[in-house]
Parts: C-alpha cells; sequence; structure tokens
C-alpha cells in the first residue's frame, strides 16, 4: 500500500484537529445554551442553529485545507458519484425534503400535522428525519398516545402534508345526539347551540383575526364561524348534530365541556328524550304459522 506523502498527512492531521476543537465548542455552547434558555421552543432553535452554524464552519475549514487537492478530490468523487447516487438515493431525497422544509417552511417544530399517515405535533427537524409526538391511532379525540415516531424526510416529496396550526389553528368539530319524534327537538336544538355559544365566544377575537389575516394571503374565506346545529330524520328518532369551531389542541376538553352541559341541559328538560335502536321480538301463534302455509291441524 502507498504511504501517504507528507502533505496529505499534514491535511489529515488538520482535517481531525479541525473537527476535534469545533465539536468540543460545541457540545459545550449547547450545555451553556441548555442551562441559560428557559423556554422549551426558543432552548430547541438555538441549539438546532449552533450545531448548523458549527458544521457549515467544519465545511468551509475542511475545504481551505484540500482546496490543493481539489482535482484529486473531483477525480475521486466522480469515480464513486454514479454509484453513491443510486445507493444513497433515499438519503439524498432526505436531505432535498429537509430543505424544503427549512426553507419552504411548511411545517415547523411545535405545529401539529399529519404527515406521511402518522397525526402528531413536531418535536424535531433534522437533516434527514423528522420526528413527531404521535396523536391518535387508539387514542380517540387526537391525544398523545405517548410514542415517538420518526419519518424520513423524504416522506414529504410522497405523501401530502396537512398541517393543523399553520395559519390557522382551528378546526370544525361534531357532536351528534339522537332525541326521539315525540320529543321538543327544537329545545335540545337550542341547547345545543347555547353550549357551543359558550365556548365559542372564548376563541371569538382570535377566530377572527386570524381569518382576516389568512385572506390577505389565501383565496379563503367563511361566512359562517358560529356553531350551529344540523336536522336529520333517521329511523330511531331526530339527528341534531352540532357543528362549531375549537383549538386544535384542545379538542377533547372542549368536546367534553360542551358534552357534559348538553347532558345536564337535557336532564332538566321534562320534554327531550334520548332515542336509540330498538328491536322487537314477536311471538306468533303455532295455528297463525299454519293457516299463513295452508297446513292442516293436528
Amino acid at each position: 500500500m502507498r504511504p501517504f506523502s507528507p502533505e496529505v498527512t499534514v491535511q489529515v492531521v488538520q482535517t481531525a484537529v479541525t473537527i476535534g476543537i469545533i465539536y468540543i465548542f460545541l457540545f459545550l455552547i449547547i450545555r451553556i445554551i441548555n442551562r441559560a434558555v428557559s423556554d422549551v421552543k426558543s432552548r430547541y432553535k438555538a441549539r438546532q442553529a449552533t450545531f448548523y452554524t458549527a458544521h457549515f464552519i467544519i465545511l468551509l475549514i475542511l475545504a481551505a485545507i484540500w482546496m490543493e487537492n481539489v482535482r484529486n478530490l473531483g477525480v475521486v468523487i466522480g469515480a464513486v458519484g454514479a454509484g453513491l447516487t443510486l445507493a444513497l438515493q433515499e438519503v439524498i431525497l432526505s436531505f432535498a425534503g429537509w430543505l424544503l422544509i427549512v426553507f419552504r417552511k411548511p411545517f415547523d417544530t411545535g405545529d401539529r400535522i399529519e404527515f406521511g399517515k402518522v397525526k402528531g405535533d413536531v418535536i424535531d427537524i433534522r437533516i434527514f428525519q423528522t420526528s413527531l409526538l404521535e396523536i391518535g391511532n387508539w387514542v380517540k379525540a387526537d391525544q398523545s398516545t405517548g410514542r415517538i415516531v420518526h419519518l424520513p424526510n423524504s416522506t414529504i416529496f410522497r405523501e401530502p402534508v396537512f398541517n393543523y396550526s399553520r395559519g390557522f389553528e382551528f378546526i370544525w368539530n361534531e357532536i351528534s345526539v339522537v332525541v326521539t319524534f315525540e320529543s321538543n327537538w327544537e329545545r335540545a336544538r337550542e341547547i345545543m347551540l347555547e353550549q357551543a355559544q359558550e365556548e365559542s365566544e372564548k376563541i371569538k377575537d382570535r377566530v377572527n383575526a386570524l381569518i382576516r389575516k389568512m385572506s390577505m394571503r389565501y383565496l379563503i374565506y367563511y361566512q359562517k364561524l358560529t356553531p350551529i346545529v344540523y336536522t336529520k330524520i333517521i329511523d330511531s328518532g331526530v339527528e341534531l348534530t352540532l357543528r362549531y369551531l375549537i383549538d386544535v389542541k384542545k379538542r377533547r376538553t372542549t368536546e367534553d365541556a360542551i358534552a357534559r352541559g348538553i347532558l345536564q341541559a337535557f336532564h332538566k328538560e321534562p320534554g327531550i328524550d334520548f332515542a336509540y335502536t330498538t328491536y322487537r321480538i314477536v311471538r306468533i301463534p303455532p295455528e297463525t304459522c299454519r293457516a299463513e302455509t295452508g297446513e292442516a291441524g293436528p
């Protein structure tokens, strides 16, 4: 094996020393950030900025160290480039996805998204993967499952990204109840609206402000942002469906508050009864069966 020339040996040593020193400073700065910054999101942003800056500095220094051998380096890259491109296709695509996420910002840390058929809150964005704190799945009403899911950034080129938080951090939710045909369904409808309007008043100003802001960027508008109840006749009674806006991260707590209010109010109304699917079993006398089939009696 041909030994390295003294020049290349010096460059290798300089490279190792450079990487070692910068990584020592990187870890020290990150420790300082962790102690000095109390806000979780600001601390995360500061760590990420420090990490990327350190690696950018490493690339600049290495380019200066190896500049003299750039021709030889180009020959090596040309020889293995095609093979690496094929072998590392997913890695390259994930890096391209990271660039898209960083500069185009379809989502950011803290956003609630559905990405690659997984729903969750974004807790980390790295060069090759994005990490989500999963919600939903076997847990109802978009609450956390406790699992962390890591998805390659290349997924952004293959699957749609649904952002619950960006731009308009509210979603429409629905609660349906069925009352009997004999019930005072109009009063039941009024009660459901009253309960939803109490919650709607808490977010009214924020919703209107965000709608105005979104209309300046997107072709989007809502004519009705207040709660509404839709009425439908079904087999077992009258179905009343309450539709209302809620904070995307408070779906379950808001639904719980409204549902409890509806139940308590219905309980005080003697003219409102819940309907449910019923089954009737009818016993037909034997003689009736024989008469219908034309069979003779005993």
